[in-house]
């Protein structure tokens, strides 16, 4: 892959989406849709922009994501458009022959009680957790798909597995946004000293990377060469929820109490991934969690509050 590379970035609008295209342009031809352009789960459609634009690389980055109250909430969404998305970009990918595809896939597809730190070879070890089982099973198709692609046929497809994202263009919805822009957006709506009700007990532990990290890491295994299967994108560290809500609440500086609903569901107890591989590659992240929310919400202030 050289300058001359036509690289196709499905859902460029997104949270990892945006920073791919950001950080794809310093080295490629980058090519994008809107979705009034390119309805992605019309497989004809999509089949039809394949053959005119002719790409070499696809990365999807295009999903129907949320967190736990999203999943609750749309778990036929959540499963039956992302598989629609998928079978029409990845399978339509292998019918255009174009030679190069990464997916993006999620930490939330291993397995409830696996070994932290998770390594790539606990996948389908174990049952999903259940607050979002249709999400992640349609994300293990996509990632089989690509797998059994480039056993079958040689091609460069793979995935990337990254833990919970943030950073600029996320989403800020309380409803359906995952914990940590809904955090930013609680305490600063709180301001200066209003209480603040967070789900759970705050003991669950989950890993953050802020999204030019992860796309800086995906554009690192598609120059390498792509990887067999699947790769674990991350920091490898996690924080409890109740630390990132400490942490959150300094950077907004609010400065009232914090509510915890114990009767809301944690989720998994902890999801921090083992990224000795992608280290073993040479990559390492950059960007530190205190300096990434300190960034997000900055964003934040600019753009969304």
């Amino acid at each position: 892959m050289n300058k001359a590379t036509k690289v196709f970035v499905a859902g460029h609008r997104g949270l990892v989406g945006s920073a791919l295209t950001r950080r794809l342009c310093s080295d490629y031809e980058v090519v994008v849709r809107t979705h009034a352009e390119l309805e992605l789960e019309d497989r004809a459609a999509v089949s039809r922009f394949y053959a005119e634009v002719r790409p070499d690389a696809v990365v999807l980055a295009a999903a129907r994501v949320g967190g736990i109250h999203a999943n609750n909430t749309y778990p036929a969404d959540f499963i039956g458009r992302n598989l629609a998305i998928q079978q029409s970009v990845i399978w339509g990918a292998l019918e255009a022959e174009v030679p190069n595809f990464l997916f993006l896939g999620s930490s939330c597809v291993y397995p409830r009680e696996a070994a932290q730190p998770i390594k790539e070879e606990a996948l389908l070890t174990g049952k999903p957790e259940p607050t979002n089982a249709p999400y992640a099973i349609a994300k293990i198709a996509g990632m089989m798909m690509c797998d059994a692609i480039r056993r079958q046929h040689g091609l460069n497809y793979f995935t990337a597995m990254p833990p919970n994202v943030y950073g600029p263009n996320d989403n800020f919805d309380l409803k359906n946004s995952h914990v940590l822009p809904a955090l930013i957006r609680k305490f600063h709506d709180a301001l200066p000293d209003g209480p603040v009700e967070v789900w759970g007990s705050g003991t669950p532990k989950r890993e953050f990377m802020y999204s030019d990290d992860v796309a800086d890491a995906c554009a690192f295994l598609l120059s390498h060469g792509g990887v067999e299967g699947h790769v674990n994108v991350g920091t490898g560290r996690s924080i409890a929820i109740a630390d990132l809500a400490a942490l959150i609440q300094r950077t907004v500086g609010h400065k009232g109490e914090i509510v915890w609903n114990r009767d809301m569901p944690d989720g998994f107890p902890e999801k921090t991934m083992d990224v000795t591989r992608l280290h073993d590659l040479g990559w390492q992240e950059s960007i530190s969690l205190e300096d990434g929310v300190a960034k997000a919400y900055a964003w934040y202030l600019e753009n969304a509050a």
